[in-house]
Parts: C-alpha cells; sequence; structure tokens
C-alpha cells in the first residue's frame, strides 16, 4: 500500500514531511535554539535542549493534524459520491421503503466514516443487467460507475476498506466441459483433471475464467455459446473456471482477490505442461476473469520460468482496476501475446489498451452498435470472440490499426486488416478498430461459409 504522506528523513532519528508548512514551523522551531546546539551532538552537549526530540515532536504533530484533514477530505468525498449514486439510483429505480431506508442509512454510514466496506446498496452485477436494459444509451449508469469507481480507489488509498474478498479457494473448481458432459476438479487439485479420460493431452488447452453474471448451471448462457463453438472445432479441450458466482455485488467485484485464484490456475498450469505442450495452452478471461487470467499468466511464469503463449482478454473489468490503488489486472508482458477486445470502455469495461494489441468493435465506446444497456455491451465481446471461433468465420472481424474509427471509415488508416478473435496473429501490435454489425452475425465480413456442426 503507498503511503498517503510522502516523507523525507532528516537524520536516523528524525522523520519530517514534506509538506511546506511543517517545513516552515521547523525552520521557526531550529531559530529558537542557539547555532551551537544545532551543530552539536546532544550526547557531546547535554547542556543544549534536545532539537531532535524538539522537531520529532513538531512533525508528529504535522503528520497528525495533516491526517486529520485527509480524513476529513476522505470523507468528504465518499460523501458526495455516495450522495451522487442515491440520486442516480433514485431517478433510475422505483424503491419500496425497505430499500430506500437501507439505501439512505448505507450513505449515512459512509458519510460518518463508519462503514468498513463498500456501501451494501451498490448494485449487484445481475441488478445492472435488469435496470439497465429500461435505460436508454446507459449514460447515467456510466456516471454512477465512474463515481463507484472513484470511491473504491479513494477508500482503498486511504485504507479505509479491507482491499482484498477473498472467496474459499476449496469451493473453486476447474470445469471440464464436453459435448455430453460437464467434470468438475478442485482448484488446488489440478493434476486429477489431467489425467481424467475425458480430458485428452494431444489437444489444445483453453481455459476460460468468467467474472460477469454468466451462471454455468444455466442451460443456455455464454459459456455453453463459446464451449459448443470450440466443440465444433474438435481441437481443444474446454475448461472453465467460473468465478462469476462469487461476484455478488460491485463492491466484491472491485476488490476480488485476483491474485489467490490466479495464483491456484497459474500453478495448475505449471503441472500441466508435464503432458501438454505450453504452446497449446491458451487463457481467454471475461470482465473480472480478464484479469484473474493475468494474474495466472504470471504466476505460471514464475514457477516456471517461461510464458504463456497467449491470454486473451474479453472486456476486461475497470471499476477500481485503472484509479488510484489500483488492483492488479491484465497487462502486456503477462504472456507471449496478450490481446484485448474492449466492448464496454469507460463502464463496466476498461477503455484504455492493456495488451499487446487491444481491439476496439464499434470503436471506443461504452455501446456497441445493437446494444441500448451496459449489461449487453460488456457481455458483446463474448459474442464476438464466439463468433470468430466457429469454423469459417475466422475473418468476420477484420480491424485495422488507427487511433480512431472515424479516421478509419474516413480513409484516414490504410494499415493491412487483422483479424480479431481466434485467428489474431501475435505478429501485430497496437490499437485497431473495426466497424460491427448490430446483430448476428456481428462481423461485417461475415460470409455464408459458417461450417454447421452436428
Amino acid at each position: 500500500m503507498r503511503t498517503l504522506f510522502p516523507k523525507t528523513i532528516i537524520n536516523s532519528k528524525t522523520e519530517v514531511s514534506n509538506d511546506s508548512a511543517d517545513k516552515a514551523s521547523n525552520e521557526l522551531l531550529i531559530n529558537q535554539f542557539p547555532i551551537r546546539c544545532i551543530k552539536a551532538d546532544d550526547n557531546l552537549n547535554k547542556h543544549c535542549p534536545s532539537i531532535q526530540s524538539a522537531l520529532a515532536k513538531n512533525t508528529h504533530h504535522g503528520l497528525d493534524k495533516r491526517k486529520a484533514i485527509a480524513k476529513e477530505q476522505f470523507t468528504m468525498l465518499i460523501t458526495k459520491i455516495s450522495l451522487l449514486i442515491v440520486i442516480i439510483i433514485l431517478n433510475l429505480i422505483t424503491c419500496n421503503a425497505a430499500g430506500l431506508s437501507d439505501i439512505l442509512n448505507s450513505a449515512k454510514n459512509i458519510a460518518t466514516g463508519t462503514a468498513k466496506k463498500l456501501p451494501d446498496f451498490l448494485p449487484t452485477p445481475k441488478f445492472l443487467v435488469q435496470t439497465t436494459k429500461e435505460i436508454v444509451a446507459g449514460y447515467p449508469f456510466e456516471v454512477a460507475l465512474k463515481a463507484i469507481n472513484q470511491l473504491c480507489s479513494a477508500a482503498l488509498s486511504a485504507d479505509a476498506i479491507e482491499p482484498r474478498v477473498s472467496p474459499d479457494i476449496k469451493n473453486m473448481s476447474f470445469v471440464l466441459m464436453t459435448p455430453k458432459e460437464n467434470f468438475s476438479f478442485p482448484l488446488m487439485e489440478a493434476k486429477s483433471m489431467w489425467g481424467h479420460s475425458a480430458f485428452d493431452p494431444t489437444k489444445k488447452v483453453v481455459i476460460l475464467t468468467t467474472g460477469w453474471t454468466t451462471d454455468l448451471k444455466e442451460p443456455r448462457n455464454d459459456i455453453n455459446t463459446l464451449a459448443e463453438a470450440y466443440f465444433c472445432r474438435g481441437d481443444s479441450n474446454f475448461v472453465v473456471v467460473d468465478s462469476a458466482r462469487f461476484i455478488d455485488t460491485l463492491y466484491t467485484w472491485s476488490a476480488f482477490n485476483t491474485e489467490e485464484i490466479g495464483e491456484s490456475i497459474g500453478k495448475g498450469l505449471a503441472e500441466l505442461i508435464k503432458v501438454v505442450p505450453r504452446e497449446n495452452i491458451h487463457l481467454i478471461g471475461h470482465s473480472l476473469g480478464a484479469h484473474i487470467s493475468g494474474v495466472a499468466g504470471r504466476s505460471f511464469t514464475f514457477h516456471t520460468g517461461e510464458l504463456l503463449p497467449r491470454i486473451t482478454g474479453l472486456d476486461p473489468a475497470n471499476p477500481c482496476f485503472n484509479e488510484g490503488e489500483a488492483l492488479t489486472g491484465l497487462q502486456r508482458g503477462d504472456a507471449e501475446f496478450v490481446d484485448v477486445i474492449h466492448t464496454n470502455s469507460r463502464a463496466l469495461g476498461q477503455r484504455d489498451p492493456l495488451g499487446d494489441v487491444d481491439f476496439y468493435p464499434g470503436g471506443v465506446t461504452s455501446l456497441p452498435p445493437g446494444c441500448l444497456d451496459i449489461s449487453c455491451a460488456h457481455l458483446r465481446a463474448w459474442r464476438y470472440y464466439a463468433e470468430s471461433v466457429r469454423p469459417g468465420n475466422e475473418m468476420n472481424f477484420m480491424g485495422v490499426k488507427c487511433s480512431a474509427l472515424y479516421k478509419l471509415n474516413s480513409g484516414k488508416c490504410l494499415g493491412e486488416p487483422a483479424p480479431m478473435g481466434y485467428m489474431t496473429p501475435s505478429t501485430i501490435k497496437g490499437n485497431y478498430f473495426l466497424d460491427v454489425n448490430a446483430a448476428e452475425p456481428f462481423g461485417k465480413n461475415a460470409t455464408r461459409n459458417q461450417q454447421k456442426c452436428a
């Protein structure tokens, strides 16, 4: 945790703040002592007052004063943000009396500095899915999420909350999906999966980490959509780490312990390369899962001294991952090649480039074509990638290196097109833009060549 109050060492005994007011105060204090006392050592000149003790006392008084000011400023900040969130929610949602009471009580707790965590009224992911569908363009929620982001960052910076929320790793599993049946293996016992009869060591291994509202137990979900696309190819073991069901509020989303889960995955992968070639492993992560995948890549490197060949981030999570005491997230260098697809910039997903190559389908926008709410936009990265995986669709999404979509459409970006998704080449670097359709097939370059799967 970074220090809120930077300090400069005067000598081995005394620390003095960089604050100009403290400097002036210390200079005034020093002027009260004879020159011989300032230059002399206390042990040699017992008749001189202890100037270092006086300076230390003065300095600590200054630190206490500034800490009190900082605490007051932090309280004011979270009060303003809390009220902003309350106003937005009250303007967008019809609350019953009990719900309204909970919201106001939570806001009061934050304002008085008694809350130990971020407010309980922060909406759940499923709540956002339901409510944002009723909000035209979703922009009010961008404002709310920005406020949540600032609150989370400020709270982490001020040590106001415990910055990690850890699920019980024993309850988390690798889920090996097959066309007929799914098999679960404890996250801490990855070896048991590699030796299972349903696991084919001659095939590639795709490990998907979730991080949003997708529930693996639902009959139709985005995990199944992507799994079916890989089953259609028939050349990969498809494995899921379902972290989404542990993320019940935006607080747990922003403060989730990505390191602990990622470390466990990384250790498992270090064992996997004993039976599967390293170059056959591909990590994919959506939302918070993208950041977990980044940690897993770094963990794998720590344990093996090697880099994974590829990590794909599908709209990496935004709240509390880009300001202040940002938590550890996906970044270039976590694998030999990191590619990212952004579909909900500035809202639930990050806007800034994170990988070796970053794709912006529909431009740097919070709402790609066909989406009227941020939940649709955040999940759209799944749909684009899954479409590109199906045989015959590899070239559906062709992007061009550029600085903005409007420049691409006005003919100012004339680079060589490159495919987004399954077939993205590891040799390209930079930011790529492309147009997309509002409905399936989403790729502008889609043809009728998609192969049908049994």
